[in-house]
Formats: C-alpha cells, sequence, structure tokens
C-alpha cells in the first residue's frame, strides 16, 4: 500500500508531463493546465496523508524498489525515503507547486504553446520529488540534474528571443560548473563509507572521527559545497539566477523562489551528520552565505527591472539561508526556507499579475499609481514586502530574527553583515512598492488603457499565499515555543539542546531587528514617496551607482577570464589541430589508395585469371595444412 502511494505521489506528475507533451497542443488553451495541476494536486494530498502518519508514529518510512547496481561490495538500490524533512519540503513543493499551476493557467492563456509548458513544469515537479524523497545520494543526483535540465526547458521557453536562449545556457552551464563538485564529493564518500545511503552514512559517519581519513571528508563537504553555490545561487556561481528571469513569471516563483534554489538547503541539511564532523567548511558556508546576502542586496537597491530586484533578492535571502547553516542552526536555515517559500513565490506572481495588467511592461520607471487599478494584487504584494522586510508579526520576521540571533551567538561580524543585507532588503523591497503603486502613472497613454486587474486564477493564489506569509511564523515561535524544532528532532538530534540567548537578549535583538527593518522603510519613504525620487534612465547613471547597476560587472569579468579564453582555445583547436588530426587521417586514406590503386587492374572481369588466383590460393592452404 504505501509503495503505490508513493509511486504514484512520484509519478502523477510524470503521467501530466507525458499527456501534457504528447496531447496538450491538440486540447485547446484550458485542458492542459487543469490535467497538469490534478497531477500536482494528487501528489500534495498524498503527501499530506504520509506527513500525518509520520506526525503521529515518528518513523520514518523507507521504500525499497531493487537493486539497481553493485560494483563488488558496493551496492547501490533505488530508494525512497518519506521522513520528517522530506515530507516537509514536500509540502511546500507540491503545494505551492499547484497553486503556481493554477496562476499559470490564467498567466499563460494566450500562448500557443501552452501544453508544453505545463508539461516542462510537470516534469519539474517530478525531478524535484525525487530529489527531496531519495534514499541515496545518487538517487538524489538524477533529481539534481533533473531540475537543472527543466530549469533550461522553462527559462528558455519563449526560445525565438535570443536572450532568452543565452540566459537558459548559462544557468545550464553554471550549473553543470557546480554539480562536477556534488559528483565529486558523492565519490569520495563513496571511497570513504562504502556507501552513499543516506542511513547508512548516518550510522558510519561516526567511526571516520577516530581515522586518518577526516581531512578528506572536509573536501568531500567542500565539494558537495560547491554543487550547492551553482543549484543555490551563492558566490561564485550565482550569476545565472538573475538573468533566469528572462523565463514566463511563473517560472520565476517555481523554480527560483519556492523550491530549485532551495535543493542546496536541503542537501545539506539531509547531510547535517557529515557536515557537523568538518566545521571549518562550516565556517565557509557561512562566510560565504552573509557576504553573497550582502553583495546581492547592494545591486538588488539599483535595479529597475522589478524581476530583478526579486532576483537578487532571493539571492540574498538564500545567502542568509546559508548563514544560518554555517553557524550550525539548520533547523533556522529550514524554517527560513519554508517562510521565504511563501512570501517570495507571491512576490514574483504578484510582479507577474503586474507585468500581466499594464500589457508586458517590467521597468519600475514607467509604473506607479497600480493600487487604484489593481487593488489585490497591490494588498498582497504589500503583506509580502512587509514580511520580507522583517517587520513584525510576519511570518518573515519570526525566521529572520532566529537567523540575526544565530548569527550574533556564533560571530559579531557575521551579525553586521546580516542586519546590513536585512536593512537594504526593507529597502529596496519598499522601493519597488513605492515605484510600482504608488504616485501618479508613468507609463504611456497605451499602458493606461491597458490596466486592469488580474483574473481570479491568478489573484487567488496570491490571496492564498498571502495568508500564508502572515500566519507561517506560528510554526517556530521564539522563546522556546518552536513547533517545527520539535517536529525536526528525528532528523536533528541536538536541536533542542542548543544554548539560546537569555529571555532579555532575544526581546532586545527582536528589537534591533524590527529598527532596521523599519529604518529601511524610513529611507525608502523618504526618497520614493516624499522626494518622489525616480531612477535615472540606464545612460545618464554614473560613478559607484553605475558599477552596482551594472552588478558590478562581474559578468563581463568572468566572460574576459573564462569565456574568451574558452572560444579562443576552442578557435585554436577548430583551425590547427582538427586540420592536423584530419590530415593525419585523410593521410592514411591517401596511402590506402595509392597501394589499392595497381591491384585495381586485376579485376578486369577475366574468367581465367580470377580461376588462376584462386588455384594459387589453393595451393598455399594446401601447402600450410599439411606440409608447414
Amino acid at each position: 500500500m504505501e509503495t503505490c502511494l508513493v509511486l504514484i505521489l512520484l509519478l502523477s506528475p510524470f503521467a501530466g508531463f507525458l499527456f501534457n507533451v504528447s496531447l496538450g497542443s491538440k486540447l485547446g488553451r484550458k485542458l492542459p493546465g487543469i490535467i497538469g495541476t490534478m497531477t500536482v494536486l494528487v501528489s500534495f494530498l498524498i503527501s499530506v496523508y504520509f506527513f500525518g502518519c509520520i506526525y503521529a508514529t515518528k518513523e520514518s518510512i523507507s521504500i525499497h524498489l531493487f537493486k539497481w547496481f553493485a560494483l563488488g561490495e558496493f551496492s547501490i538500490n533505488l530508494d525512497f525515503t518519506l521522513d520528517q524533512l522530506s515530507l516537509l519540503w514536500m509540502l511546500f513543493v507540491t503545494g505551492i507547486g499547484a497553486l503556481i499551476h493554477v496562476y499559470s493557467i490564467g498567466y499563460m492563456h494566450d500562448d500557443k504553446n501552452i501544453g508544453s509548458f505545463f508539461a516542462y513544469l510537470n516534469l519539474f515537479i517530478f525531478f524535484m520529488s525525487v530529489l527531496v524523497l531519495s534514499g541515496n545520494l545518487l538517487v538524489m543526483f538524477i533529481g539534481w540534474e533533473g531540475v537543472g535540465l527543466c530549469s533550461y526547458l522553462l527559462i528558455g521557453f519563449w526560445y525565438k528571443n535570443q536572450n532568452y536562449n543565452d540566459a537558459a545556457k548559462k544557468a545550464f552551464i553554471m550549473n553543470r560548473i557546480g554539480d562536477l563538485g556534488f559528483l565529486i564529493g558523492i565519490f569520495i564518500l563513496a571511497y570513504l563509507f562504502k556507501t552513499i545511503d543516506f542511513a547508512s552514512l548516518k550510522v558510519l559517519s561516526n567511526t571516520i572521527i577516530y581515522s586518518d581519513n577526516l581531512y578528506l571528508l572536509g573536501v568531500a563537504t567542500l565539494c558537495l559545497f560547491i554543487g550547492v553555490t551553482g543549484k543555490s545561487a551563492q558566490i561564485p556561481l550565482y550569476t545565472w539566477l538573475p538573468d533566469a528571469m528572462a523565463g514566463p513569471t511563473p517560472v520565476s516563483a517555481l523554480i527560483h523562489a519556492a523550491t530549485m534554489v532551495t535543493a542546496g538547503i536541503f542537501m545539506i541539511t539531509r547531510l547535517n551528520f557529515i557536515f557537523d564532523l568538518t566545521p571549518n567548511i562550516l565556517s565557509v558556508i557561512a562566510v560565504i552565505g552573509a557576504v553573497t546576502s550582502l553583495f546581492a542586496a547592494t545591486i538588488g537597491l539599483v535595479q529597475t527591472d522589478i524581476k530583478k530586484v526579486l532576483a537578487y533578492s532571493t539571492v540574498s535571502q538564500l545567502g542568509l539561508m546559508f548563514l544560518a547553516i554555517g553557524c550550525g542552526a539548520y533547523h533556522v536555515a529550514v524554517f527560513h526556507v519554508i517562510t521565504h517559500s511563501f512570501f517570495k513565490a507571491f512576490l514574483f506572481l504578484g510582479a507577474g499579475s503586474v507585468i500581466h495588467g499594464i500589457g508586458g511592461e517590467q521597468d519600475m520607471r514607467k509604473m506607479g499609481g497600480l493600487k487604484g487599478k489593481m487593488k489585490i494584487t497591490f494588498a498582497t504584494f504589500l503583506i509580502a514586502t512587509v514580511s520580507i522586510s522583517g517587520i513584525p508579526p510576519l511570518a518573515g520576521f519570526v525566521s529572520k530574527d532566529e537567523i540575526m540571533m544565530v548569527a550574533f551567538q556564533h560571530n559579531t561580524l557575521l551579525w553586521v553583515l546580516g542586519a546590513l543585507a536585512s536593512l537594504m532588503t526593507a529597502v529596496y523591497m519598499f522601493r519597488a512598492l513605492f515605484l510600482t503603486f504608488y504616485k501618479d502613472f508613468r507609463g504611456t497613454n497605451e499602458q493606461k488603457q491597458h490596466l486592469h486587474e488580474s483574473p481570479s486564477s491568478m489573484t487567488v493564489p496570491l490571496i492564498i499565499l498571502s495568508i500564508l506569509a502572515i500566519v507561517g511564523g506560528v510554526i517556530s515561535l521564539p522563546f522556546g515555543l518552536s513547533w517545527l524544532n520539535d517536529y525536526l528532532e528525528p532528523i536533528l538530534p541536538n536541536i533542542n539542546h542548543e544554548e539560546h540567548l537569555p529571555i532579555g537578549q532575544q526581546a532586545l535583538m527582536m528589537a534591533i531587528s524590527t529598527i532596521i527593518a523599519f529604518i529601511g522603510l524610513g529611507i525608502a519613504f523618504y526618497k520614493y514617496i516624499s522626494k518622489s525620487q525616480i531612477p535615472s534612465e540606464d545612460g545618464k547613471k554614473a560613478g559607484f551607482v553605475k558599477v552596482v547597476y551594472n552588478k558590478y560587472y562581474i559578468d563581463e569579468f568572468y566572460n574576459i577570464l573564462f569565456v574568451k579564453p574558452i572560444y579562443a582555445l576552442s578557435n585554436f583547436f577548430n583551425s590547427v589541430i582538427e586540420h592536423i588530426v584530419s590530415s593525419f587521417v585523410i593521410s592514411f586514406a591517401k596511402i590506402t589508395d595509392a597501394i589499392s590503386y595497381p591491384l585495381r587492374g586485376l579485376q578486369n572481369g577475366s574468367l581465367g585469371l580470377y580461376l588462376f588466383f584462386f588455384v594459387i590460393g589453393f595451393c598455399c592452404i594446401a601447402i600450410g595444412l599439411f606440409l608447414v
């Protein structure tokens, strides 16, 4: 029974993919979306069922399908594990995924390839489910690669635009760079433990403390984290995520806000018992996370494309999650993943609603005054902005405050970096809110005539997600009132034995976080409401603002350092090495042709000549058999 339900959970989205990719183009504009949504909803309902079972019994469920392959004593099974961590992830992967599918029905209703779009969305949910429910690292790697493939397909969905194709290729290639590190990490763990099964690794992890291979374990965790920097957009492999906004807005919400980019958090939390043995690597993770968070936040301050602002916000918030992980607070990172999936998903969906209502415009300099025309979109966007900025009592405040307290306990400098990033988050998010919805409309008359609220298929998911962003923080309240910590204790056994700041100090830290958020709100209000400032045109930007607006020219730097040398090397191989190799191979053909030319004259159709050679051959065989 359990095996059948797990297979339905996994294969229902895959069935939706097969149906839509083969028949979607023949089913009109609505049916592909309905079928795609229903298949994900089935997975969500089964996930809820298993969540209830495991919450009641506190025992994980292991599903063994078959032995995949064996190399001597080393064997790999196709196994799946349903436990507290995997089902928590499955709830928001399939739950938010279903809402985004509903949203996409309205957003993509005019697209001719809507069947393919929902097919790719369903395929993504399938691979994400494989990643989350995997019982070992190799099965996880299948899902890991699969979501990378779907990211490529969805980012470049509007393939007639070459810029979108370039963004898709960039995402795919940069993820492959990180995935090589992930694969090397898997190989090292297989060498050390002779297994890559999660349950076995957990049992054997304590034995390596007493061996001479602890340094090699550090190499393994570093390689795994390199894989994470690609998938979860951390320095230095973060530059693909902002460009990925080229895809349709539901893609940005599903893949680049709520699910795929959190795969790195999931993987490290799943292997927390391995990373705990390498504290130096955890320190590296904390530093990378804090620096990435601040770095991306500075870029978000000056962007004018509403989706680019949200993209850099995602990179920044992911950095805060890795800051928490680097401090050993896996549960805090998981908590922020959950709240972030709520408010960031519907921030993207809200941005999509604005873009849809204004006729495709994404530049905030050409918006303004939309709150009267798009009241539901405005109200939900406001809630999301308040939540992500860390203003109480919304969910974003609770989870972000926990990160700040953990960072303060671990290292004051890390707390300062996180606090600055949080301040900038409030500034650029309220900046986006004010530029988009307040003051007078700054677009064209044609755009003004087009202004309208989005259909209910788009606004209902916004309302549901806004409710979750308001109340989601109750799952892990401060002062020891965390349901989430108790729930995750089987996965993170030390979660309830950590040292906490005194209650008075916790209250002080919460007050400081709140003040920081309101300072950010005040700065944005002063500049964009009181002073009515509008970001200058691209050509008029100068000085440091121009540097930040151009993302510190990191893409240009990578282009000079990596892309151009690779192109030069490939041109050298194409024009020189390829010519040498081709000439070498062709020379063999010429030699063969030269040797065979004199013998061609023997093939003249003379039966007598053929019989003569037949007799010669027969005599040679006879001599070989009887005389030699």
